[in-house]
């Protein structure tokens, strides 16, 4: 008989077990398994919502603790009639066409201006984001000091002799949305351009040089080659600060303008609230939140539309 041995000093090579059939629907039960908690928390806390949005929408429903009645669509007849619901549309809108290009912009180009690493870079990174480190009262207080009657912008016009310009800028009609539009993009433009500085930081250097053989400007380089490179992200920012901006402006309604004077400055969202929290109609709140869904999702679906790569 004759045996086989390995070669001295060779390494003995343990012949690999071939899975089975068998072993694979064990795997794919266990990954199953695992999974089951995070589906069942997002049925609950983010299917089970939106579903409620819809269901409440359709119910008359004066109160927490009051009856409920099925309401149909006169919540919807009840809203479109409703001129401050009209007043909202309008305000959100004029918000949103003002306040994301203003933001997404300057954003871009303090960026692109900080991923040049100027002298004191890092420390312009920190001043940029301190905005985004402050809660949303403490903001409100700031823009309630300086824009209040007796507050430092009154005060400033004032010591440079155009005291006649001074207004209660949140209490008028004419300023107060312009206010809350300053406030958020004073709020988001830093830490959107900290983002877009680190993204434009993981450019290759190789692309800005040969622009700059080419004798491509700054501005240039920063419209015409950095900015197509980097579009895929631009686009998921600007949906996220649409997203902020239009679900997120009833705090800063809320804690400066309480919606008015009258309804000039009432926003969807804010609208939801009231309705909801102090009106203590439900039904109504909902019906705009339902509104409000369906903006946000045409809004995201133009937005990767208009930025998807073009290659």
């Amino acid at each position: 008989m004759t045996l086989l041995s390995s070669a001295p000093g060779s390494a003995s090579v343990a012949p690999k077990t071939p899975s089975t059939p068998a072993t694979r629907p064990c795997r794919k039960q266990g990954g199953v398994i695992l999974a089951v908690p995070a589906l069942v928390w997002y049925l609950v806390f983010m299917v089970g919502p939106l579903v409620a949005i819809f269901v409440i929408a359709a119910l008359h429903w004066p109160g927490m603790l009051q009856p409920v009645s099925f309401a149909g669509l006169q919540n919807v007849r009840t809203v479109l009639d409703d001129p401050v619901f009209m007043d909202a549309v309008t305000n959100t809108a004029v918000q949103l066409v003002v306040a994301l290009p203003l933001m997404i912009v300057g954003a871009y180009m303090l960026g692109y201006y900080v991923a040049q690493q100027p002298p004191g870079h890092r420390v312009l990174r920190y001043l940029l984001f301190i905005p985004g480190l402050i809660s949303t009262p403490a903001k409100a207080m700031v823009f309630y000091a300086v824009l209040s009657p007796d507050g430092l912008f009154n005060g400033a016009l004032d010591k440079v002799g155009l005291g006649s310009l001074a207004d209660a800028w949140l209490a008028s009609p004419s300023t107060a949305l312009a206010c809350l539009i300053v406030l958020d993009v004073w709020s988001g433009i830093g830490f959107t351009a900290v983002l877009f500085a680190a993204r434009l930081g993981s450019v290759p250097d190789e692309i800005g040089e040969a622009a700059q053989l080419d004798g491509a400007g700054h501005w240039r380089a920063m419209w015409r080659i950095h900015f197509p490179v980097i579009r895929d992200f631009v686009g998921v920012v600007t949906m996220l600060q649409f997203l902020w901006t239009l679900f997120g402006s009833a705090q800063n309604v809320l804690l400066l303008t309480q919606g008015g004077p009258g309804s000039s400055s009432t926003t969807l969202s804010f609208l939801v609230y009231q309705k909801a929290f102090i009106a203590a109609d439900l039904g109504y709140s909902q019906t705009v939140g339902v509104f409000l869904f369906l903006v946000g999702l045409a809004g995201l679906l133009t937005i990767r539309r208009v930025f998807r790569q073009s290659y």
